[in-house]
């Protein structure tokens, strides 16, 4: 009698690209994770010790990068039941394609033209590599589960260069510096604006605030957007709440931001170094404090919209 396969991988791929099926226990697992993070981190040396520093340098802007990874092992939690069915895993020996690829990559990026050398330009081989380890290791099928974490991963989890950040960056300032000067007016103070700066006066003298050192929120939008895409992933299943609550980043990053440089003007009066250095930063992270609630208020909001015919919370990634 003629078996009949009882999974995709067994009809789409030969013998060859398979490997023979194993079971995964949770405490081979876990000590298997360390060591290939390790494995990473030590490949991977010069992209993750750039990350790590621009998210201690620049906390208000970069600091939720730092636990973007937690978040994405969220992800894979979610989906424990999903990939156990799975088991035994059968490794696909295609992934190793482009894992070859994306350390080659990186190691071009790193060694080869100057230009290449930049932070997201490598982080595409580390895409490559983690997309290859998966297949590798779970197989065709588990993929279906892991390319999201994986994705999130890659997309939030890195500091965006300036030349990306710039296309818009210009633009945001500008409804920052109109917004902050509106909302200082409104709450009693006397201020002047020439372009992107703000000269707030109080007892005769001048106390000006550049929009560019309060941070124009391009960075704070990044933020909201990857805190958008985790609520939307865990809280949502229609397709057109996730893209509403998603979308609803870029007013409320715009909103705190302008919050957050109308602060900055208000304490420039007690103490000009309030406006930048450490104080800044922490004013920075201070103000996700509320966009966080915001945040959580909109969900609120969408949820109640329509209601929900299926399960919510972990089937919904």
């Amino acid at each position: 009698m003629t078996a009949v396969p009882d999974t995709v991988s067994d009809v789409s791929l030969s013998p060859r690209t398979q490997g023979t099926p194993v079971r995964v226990q949770l405490p081979a697992a876990i000590g298997f994770g360390a060591l290939l993070a390790a494995l990473l981190a030590v490949v991977f040396f010069d992209f993750f010790r750039q990350q790590v520093t621009f998210a201690v340098r620049q906390p208000s802007d970069w600091a939720h990068t730092l636990l973007v990874p937690a978040v994405s092992g969220y992800f894979i939690w979610l989906r424990r039941k999903e990939l156990s069915e799975l088991q035994p895993f059968t490794p696909c020996w295609l992934g190793l394609l482009p894992i070859m690829l994306g350390v080659g990559w990186y190691l071009l990026c790193v060694f080869g033209p100057k230009p290449l050398f930049h932070h997201n330009i490598m982080s595409l081989g580390i895409l490559l590599t983690l997309v290859g380890i998966a297949w590798v290791l779970f197989g065709t099928k588990a993929l279906r589960w892991l390319w999201f974490p994986i994705g999130f991963l890659w997309a939030f989890g890195q500091t965006l260069s300036e030349v990306l950040l710039n296309k818009i960056t210009f633009q945001l300032q500008d409804i920052a510096a109109v917004g902050a000067y509106f909302l200082l007016t409104i709450i009693g103070m006397e201020v002047d604006r020439n372009g992107n700066t703000l000269v707030v006066w109080s007892g005769g003298e001048s106390f000006p605030l550049n929009v560019a050192e309060a941070c124009s929120g391009m960075r704070m939008l990044v933020a909201f957007a990857a805190l958008g895409v985790f609520l939307a992933a865990t809280n949502l299943t229609r397709f057109w709440q996730r893209a509403l609550l998603v979308s609803a980043a870029v007013p409320i990053a715009l909103a705190v931001n302008i919050v957050r440089v109308a602060s900055l003007g208000v304490l420039s009066q007690f103490n000009r170094n309030f406006i930048d250095g450490e104080v800044h930063e922490f004013i920075g992270v201070l103000w996700l404090i509320p966009g966080l609630f915001l945040y959580m208020g909109v969900l609120w909001l969408i949820q109640r919209l329509m209601v929900e015919d299926g399960p919510r919370g972990a089937n919904a990634v």
